[in-house]
């Protein structure tokens, strides 16, 4: 009897061991995923600038801010239904580009940023609203 119940404890700890083995795996909202492949990130703390993103969709993102010349400025994990907000931007025209699951977008548009403003940019992926984002490679997501 004692050997049974040493048995079952010993199965619900490998049970909650595991799952918080899974969880662990899971980037939290604000990491900085490819930080190896990407150069710094560009800042100035003069600019006030704020661009708050957020995911709207059922899985996670890693979104890439890019600047009028399409260099690097910033990158971020977002977790599904959460939001970042970047801030000290450069004043300039950003591009927003995505990688949700396998596959890389670049937003049409460009938001311009200057001194002191606030933007929200929502990400969602809607085949009737597809015309907003075109695919990108995953080449043109990590150039520098």
């Amino acid at each position: 009897m004692k050997m049974k119940f040493n048995i079952k404890f010993f199965c619900l700890v490998l049970f909650f061991l595991f799952s918080f083995s899974l969880i662990a795996q899971r980037g939290q909202t604000g990491d900085k995923t490819f930080a190896d492949r990407y150069p710094p990130d560009v800042n100035n703390q003069t600019t006030s600038t704020y661009l708050k993103v957020e995911n709207t969709v059922d899985h996670d993102i890693i979104v890439c801010i890019r600047d009028q010349n399409k260099k690097y400025l910033n990158h971020v994990y977002i977790r599904n239904k959460d939001e970042y907000v970047f801030t000290d931007l450069p004043i300039s025209r950003i591009y927003v580009q995505y990688k949700s699951k396998e596959f890389f977008f670049e937003d049409k548009t460009f938001t311009v940023i200057n001194f002191g403003e606030r933007h929200t940019f929502s990400f969602f992926f809607d085949a009737s609203k597809a015309g907003n984002f075109f695919r990108i490679t995953e080449e043109e997501f990590f150039k520098p």
